[in-house]
């Protein structure tokens, strides 16, 4: 058992983004991956970035000890935990490429995992597909999902940040490791392919308390004096287990780890929403030194107040997933009322870790694209940093910056265009007509006499290879060496060559491969009244992957044609169907940093609105099949049942607002990709749409059992080449695929296509994969002898 010598820190941050500034851990990532670059240049590499974080954490101004968090990860921090626990699939571990890289653990010395394990779980090897990707929990994080039975080994592996530990305190800095807690980390799993029926990865808890119990004593070991273990999970109702069974579990393994001998004193976070007093109690009662509450996207905890001794709370108030500056003095009433439960003390950090924002404002300073404007009522991640430290010093200590924040808000507040009369009354005029289509039956009729399509119809999602040639165009364009008409000409030879390689191909269903398009989000924010858009505000997705998420800061118009076109041009070019490609509402507002000054189904229904006049658009320029993408539907679901309807009847009323102005012949798709579909299948269905793909080559056609038993009557392309792994899919690989999800779906409604757009392969990998994929269906439809479908 610890004795706590370090108090908590009075200002801290739940984590920050790991990616670097200018995305040099991408780069590196990549450069190694693709073989231009060895382990040791990698290591180097990663360690510049992590080095370049702590140092900056500090200089701006976190220099109490443990107050630097080090959440650093190569990939993603669920992996981390999978890598420490050693916590691989038998089908991974037992993989002729991964076998040989393993060793027996022999209880006295530890040793980190080799890189080439890594990338085998997150990437896949020739012979098995990576870990499953979704989303994590209401961002657009996605996270590696743990594959968990009752054999799989969970033992202390070694971990990388006991050296990050060493590294900061080489730097002067004394940093606080952050882990993902054991309780979330299991909730997180999947069960293993081969687990018996009815287990629950949460039955391997002792099992996982005793790999954490000598992680935490390895820490302790470097130098660490305190540690932080997010449970995000206890904020959420989501799961098999009630509130009070996760309660029990949380106060059983925190115990164990409290009673440990060896340990730093331990910090746990719970983002993202509401800790219930239930989970507060058991923590406080377990013996950790304190506790974080989300006081943004939360609530203080509910219930009679605990017992909360010498228990530090920690009150996250400043809002770590989104980008407006802070009311501070708001802000610091939240942190005294929470400072009012009792406990022993309470100082002040972000709501969630800052991975979800970008580095810094200062970025965009003299940059074309964010107004001037709009970036003083912003803060990123090293304002943020600011805020905290100004609310931990209060309106006495640090009133220029109250005084600061008070303006900023006021002026945005009456800036022009964050209120347009004509938009509001454009919404309050819809009626219940503005939502519906013909019955489907009538839509099915109309559409297969115009497309007549072969059964088992391939397409591709959207985008294709956004190769070297276009971005180094794109970037020629905005450094003025290249002409807005020389730009266009690059663009229209790029869709005439997508078109021609998609007809070579035989697919059915074309697409223009969206080259003009730098983002499926920023293209649309770009051209759209109410946005705005950053230089280099990158956020993490996943892996190597960033985007640069929009802004939107005022109400939301069209001004003219976005997509057409593009989409008339590439159909000139064949005699074959063509779609046109939008993003849908809710995904634009999913993977923008949305105003936080109007409810969000409001500004939902002012995008619907919007992309309503694109698809008419569309339409009348003789586009026949528009696809109105949705991946992010999951993804803003709220974490608390009780929440939820609301927001999925605002959500699938903006898609069919959208839509719902189409003549029945035009044939509407959406595309949905990396959720947990099951918990929204009913909204999917609601969406109305005559064909939806969704994601499905890693968890092998596992969700269409469920849709077949919700009689899901639509068209239906679950994907059968997982386009986020390198890995090339072999004819009989998708054969099998489309055969298994034939047990589901009737050969007349099934689609073929990879789960998601191409925009982050190459050409070679596409042609090759799309080749199979083409093969895969021909093979089949020969098999069931089918001849017409949708």
């Amino acid at each position: 058992m610890t004795t706590q010598s370090t108090p908590f820190p009075a200002a801290t941050i739940l984590g920050y983004p790991r990616i670097g500034p200018r995305r040099e851990l991408k780069r590196a990532l990549e450069d190694h991956w693709a073989g231009r670059t060895d382990e040791a240049a990698f290591e180097a590499s990663a360690a510049q970035v992590r080095r370049a974080a702590v140092t900056r954490l500090r200089d701006l101004g976190l220099t109490e000890p443990a107050a630097v968090p080090l959440d650093f990860a190569h990939y993603d921090q669920v992996l981390d935990v999978v890598l420490a626990l050693g916590a691989l699939p038998a089908r991974l571990a037992t993989d002729p490429e991964v076998a040989p890289l393993l060793t027996e653990v022999d209880g006295a010395t530890v040793q980190p995992l080799p890189l080439a394990v890594e990338w085998a779980l997150a990437r896949g090897t020739t012979a098995q597909g990576p870990l499953e990707m979704t989303k994590w929990f209401d961002s657009n994080y996605h996270y590696l999902v743990p594959e968990i039975g009752p054999d799989t080994p969970l033992a202390y592996r070694g971990s990388r940040r006991a050296d990050h530990v060493r590294e900061a305190a080489a730097l002067g800095v004394a940093g606080r490791p952050v882990l993902v807690g054991p309780v979330t980390f299991l909730l997180l799993a999947k069960a293993a392919a081969d687990a018996p029926a009815g287990f629950d990865p949460l039955d391997r808890l002792d099992d996982v308390v005793a790999g954490y119990a000598a992680l935490l004593a390895d820490l302790r070991a470097a130098g660490a004096e305190w540690v932080q273990l997010d449970e995000p999970a206890l904020v959420s109702d989501s799961w098999a287990r009630t509130t009070a069974e996760l309660a029990s579990a949380v106060g059983y393994a925190y115990a164990a780890l409290a009673a440990a001998q060896e340990r730093p004193a331990i910090f746990v976070a719970a983002p993202y929403g509401t800790l219930p007093g239930e989970a507060l109690e058991a923590l406080a009662g377990a013996g950790v030194e304190a506790v974080g509450v989300d006081l943004v996207k939360g609530e203080l905890p509910d219930g009679e107040a605990p017992d909360l001794g010498a228990l530090t709370l920690v009150a996250g108030v400043v809002d770590g997933h989104n980008v407006w500056r802070t009311d501070l003095d708001a802000a610091a009433e939240r942190a005294a009322a929470l400072a009012a439960l009792g406990a022993g003390a309470t100082t002040v950090s972000t709501s969630t870790s800052l991975l979800h924002v970008p580095h810094t404002v200062a970025d965009e300073a003299g940059a074309p694209l964010l107004p001037e404007r709009v970036a003083g009522w912003l803060a990123f991640a090293d304002e943020k940093v600011a805020e905290v430290l100004a609310i931990a010093a209060g309106a006495d200590g640090a009133p220029d910056a109250f005084a600061a924040a008070r303006t900023a808000l006021a002026d945005r507040a009456g800036a022009p265009g964050v209120v347009r009369p004509e938009v509001r009354a454009r919404a309050a005029a819809l009626t219940p007509s503005s939502f519906t289509r013909e019955p489907y039956a009538v839509r099915r009729a109309a559409q297969e006499a115009v497309l007549d399509l072969p059964a088992l119809p391939t397409t591709t999602i959207g985008s294709f290879p956004q190769t070297a040639e276009l971005r180094r165009a794109r970037a020629a364009l905005r450094r003025g060496e290249l002409t807005e008409q020389g730009y266009e000409d690059a663009m229209r030879a790029e869709v005439a060559s997508v078109i021609a390689l998609q007809e070579e191909l035989g697919l059915d269903v074309l697409v223009h491969g969206e080259p003009e398009r730098n983002d499926m989000v920023q293209y649309f924010a770009e051209q759209l009244d109410g946005f705005a858009v950053t230089q280099q505000g990158w956020v993490q997705s996943y892996g190597s992957r960033c985007t640069r998420p929009s802004i939107l800061w005022g109400d939301v118009a069209r001004p003219a044609p976005i997509t057409v076109p593009w989409a008339t041009y590439a159909a000139s070019l064949t005699s074959a169907p063509v779609k046109g490609m939008l993003t849908g509402p809710v995904t634009i507002l999913a993977w923008s940093f949305v105003r936080d000054d109007l409810p969000l189904g409001d500004t939902a229904t002012q995008v619907g609105l919007a992309l309503r006049d694109e698809v008419a658009d569309l339409e009348a320029a003789g586009i026949g099949v528009i696809q109105v993408d949705e991946p992010a539907l999951r993804e803003l679901l709220p974490l608390r049942r009780a929440d939820q309807d609301a927001y999925l009847a605002w959500a699938v009323a903006a898609f069919r607002l959208a839509t719902s102005g189409v003549a029945v012949r035009t044939q509407v798709h959406t595309h949905l990709c990396y959720s947990e579909f099951e918990e929204v299948f009913g909204a999917i269905d609601a969406l109305d749409a005559d064909v939806t793909s969704v994601e499905a080559a890693r968890s092998r056609m596992s969700l269409l059992p469920a849709v077949a038993a919700a009689g899901f009557e639509r068209g239906i392309g679950p994907g059968v080449w997982d386009i986020h792994s390198p890995r090339v899919p072999s004819e009989e690989e998708v054969t099998e695929l489309l055969r298994l999800a034939l047990e589901s779906v009737g050969e007349r409604s099934l689609w073929v296509n990879p789960d998601c757009g191409l925009k982050t392969r190459g050409y070679a990998e596409t042609t090759a994969a799309l080749q199979a994929l083409v093969g895969a269906a021909r093979r089949v439809r020969a098999e069931i002898g089918a001849t017409t479908a949708v």
